[in-house]
């Protein structure tokens, strides 16, 4: 992973004392409450429901076992002893109060992290595939490239106050396992004939209140000038993008609104800041550069690749079997593997991690994963460099301390943001609807035989929990003060068992919370019932026979619950 630089820590260092001496002028009165907003929001400080939120920038999903310990400290000495982790790749806290907010800076400084590019009108964390640099599918290694585009992109003067809210995502594999069309830029890896490296540029993607996909803006740019495309993206959105709006303000409303006109305007500003710059030599990246990253990214000192081996050689059906259908993947090099530590299981929400397992978890990167771990887009964690004759034992460690749930990519391996428990922005929580519907699909054997779903719950039209892109999504909503779901079914995020990024469509009316249970097990029984053979995928059944089998058993829920009256007057 990315070794910091004297340079990097003694600007995040510069930036936590920075912090400091705002919070303390603040806390004192005299800095107001609306002088101070703009700063704590640049540094990753959000004021909640009940008390302050932390976000803490994860850039491109990478930790190391140090880090990860010292996330655990702060959750253990600061908050109640857990964190929460996001489909951005990043961390919250949701209890830190806020005179201790400058020390837990300086803790996160102390292991090279902090809360920049988290929050505000800016660009934000940028994120990856959590298997980049060890997926056997992959074309190029997206970790130097977003390191660099990490680099360009913080504190960058010119787009620290944007419209919105602004997020790039990269990917460099066959797969997309980074939804890179659901974002403002996203960024796909390729190599041409002749076997240079480029980029395939989207834009104009987002969730929220208008789900739209990213259109393709450059079919093939060279990597060297991706620094010199994105600033002409950004730039042109900086200077059309709606101010009065903020529903408006996204550059996906801009795209829209604009189709070609924005694209040349973007392609005439490209051609501008390379003429300008004779050839763009200032802004294009140096191959020494990008040399000097990437030196950063190699395979680990101590991976002795080996031969490979049938991993299912002589295993009997059973829980460790199961593990290894689910909760282990391919690797680049022979003889290793990657493997995801669950965070779905009963009694916890999807993507929280205690303190001890944070401890537990950085234990195991250090025993089994030389010290590296993954955030991943689903809310796990992930352990990149495992050998094959040390799964026995990871899993029986894995075990011990809650995370070999062998659950990933099916229903109970959920996506969900923290809803109404704790955002302020929230409509409805998401929390109890996870953890109602964990306990309803309980039986392993009974998952197994659904099959693959991805099932995300968000608490709000922003969408932090991603439902738009889910097979299955719900959407809580306000209803005269009172807590709805809307069910949408189709979503796609754009990875291989989803096919091509499209956002789901509602079936019907709102659901009260206790109905949504029934409602997401009527329409798996439907699934059940209409598929055309047990290898068929939940997605393709739901594309193959439309939405229409599954409205009237989901709207029946509510006939059997008596809550079609104030359902109907809800609406």
């Amino acid at each position: 992973m990315y070794q910091y630089t004297d340079f990097d820590r003694q600007f995040v260092r510069a930036r936590a004392a920075q912090f400091r001496d705002q919070l303390e002028r603040n806390l004192a009165g005299t800095l107001s409450d609306d002088e101070f907003r703009p700063l704590r929001l640049q540094n990753g400080w959000y004021v909640q429901r009940h008390a302050p939120m932390l976000r803490v920038a994860v850039p491109y999903g990478v930790l190391s076992s140090a880090q990860l310990r010292a996330l655990a400290g702060i959750a253990r000495d600061f908050d109640r002893g857990y964190g929460h982790f996001t489909t951005r790749q990043n961390l919250q806290y949701n209890w830190i109060p806020l005179p201790q907010a400058a020390d837990v800076m300086d803790r996160l400084a102390d292991v090279d992290m902090h809360g920049i590019q988290t929050s505000g009108n800016c660009i934000r964390n940028i994120t990856s595939d959590c298997f980049a640099g060890i997926a056997p599918d992959e074309i190029v290694d997206p970790r130097p490239y977003a390191e660099v585009l990490r680099q360009w992109s913080t504190l960058h003067p010119e787009f620290a106050f944007l419209p919105r809210k602004f997020k790039i995502a990269i990917s460099g594999a066959a797969e997309d396992r980074a939804a890179i069309a659901w974002h403002d830029i996203g960024l796909q890896l390729k190599k041409n004939e002749a076997g240079e490296v480029g980029f395939q540029v989207l834009v104009g993607g987002g969730m929220g209140r208008t789900p739209i996909i990213g259109q393709v803006i450059n079919e093939f740019l060279p990597w060297q000038q991706i620094l010199v495309y994105l600033e002409a993206i950004v730039r042109v959105y900086n200077r059309y993008g709606r101010r009065d709006n903020m529903y408006k303000a996204r550059i996906k409303i801009l795209v829209k609104a604009e189709g070609q006109a924005f694209f040349d305007d973007v392609n005439a500003e490209f051609k501008q800041i390379l003429e300008l710059d004779e050839g763009g030599r200032e802004h294009l990246i140096p191959q020494a550069e990008l040399d000097r990253v990437a030196a950063s990214f190699v395979t680990p000192a101590g991976v002795q690749p080996g031969e490979g081996s049938d991993i299912f050689a002589g295993v009997a059906d059973g829980a460790y079997k199961r593990w290894l259908e689910r909760n282990v993947h391919g690797h680049r090099v022979p003889g290793y593997r990657a493997v995801t530590l669950s965070l779905k299981r009963a009694g916890l929400a999807p993507g929280d991690a205690t303190d001890a397992q944070m401890d537990g978890a950085a234990d195991l990167a250090d025993r089994f994963g030389l010290g590296e771990l993954r955030v991943s887009h689903d809310q796990n964690l992930v352990l990149t460099w495992v050998r094959e004759s040390e799964l026995p034992a990871l899993f029986e460690a894995s075990r011990a301390l809650g995370f070999a749930t062998p659950n990933i990519g099916l229903l109970t391996d959920m996506i969900a943001c923290p809803g109404g428990d704790f955002c302020a922005l929230a409509n409805a929580r998401s929390i109890p609807v996870a953890a109602a519907i964990t306990e309803r699909f309980d039986d392993l054997d009974e998952l197994y035989d659904i099959g693959d779903i991805d099932l995300h719950i968000s608490g709000c039209i922003n969408s932090c929990g991603h439902h738009h892109s889910g097979h299955i999504g719900i959407l809580g909503v306000d209803k005269d003060g009172k807590e709805w779901y809307q069910v949408s079914l189709g979503g796609s995020d754009g990875s291989t068992l989803s096919g091509a990024s499209v956002p789901g469509k509602v079936i019907g009316p709102s659901f009260a919370a206790d109905e949504v249970p029934d409602v997401i097990e009527s329409i798996v029984q439907t699934y059940r019932r209409e598929r055309a053979n047990a290898s068929e995928r939940f997605i393709d059944t739901v594309r193959r026979i439309g939405l229409e089998p599954f409205k009237a058993p989901a709207n029946a829920v509510r006939t059997l619950t008596g809550n079609n009256a104030a359902a109907a007057e809800a609406q």
